[in-house]
């Protein structure tokens, strides 16, 4: 039951990164590059594939442009409408 939760949770948080990347309009190769990774490794962060670590995470939320505890905490659904909302407050 933990072990499916996290799973879920892990999923939900690379969901995020994915609409928040193309939110922003960068390409997976741009991510990738930032991260000095290949396109493929950054793929199976977005798929879920890989388990990243924190520091990884800190990075990919730093080149998105977004709050660490948001991009973890916020579902698949808020996304968006988050960014939309820092976007009218910044």
């Amino acid at each position: 039951m933990i072990k499916e939760v996290i799973n879920n949770k892990i999923k939900t948080v690379a969901v995020n990164v994915r609409k928040i990347r193309e939110y922003r309009n960068y390409t997976q190769e741009y991510l990738a590059m930032k991260l000095a990774i290949s396109q493929n490794a950054y793929s199976k962060i977005e798929l879920g594939y890989t388990k990243i670590t924190l520091e990884r995470l800190y990075q990919i939320a730093q080149i998105l442009e977004v709050d660490l505890i948001e991009l973890i905490k916020a579902e698949d659904s808020e996304v968006v409408q988050l960014l939309n909302h820092s976007s009218v407050s910044a």
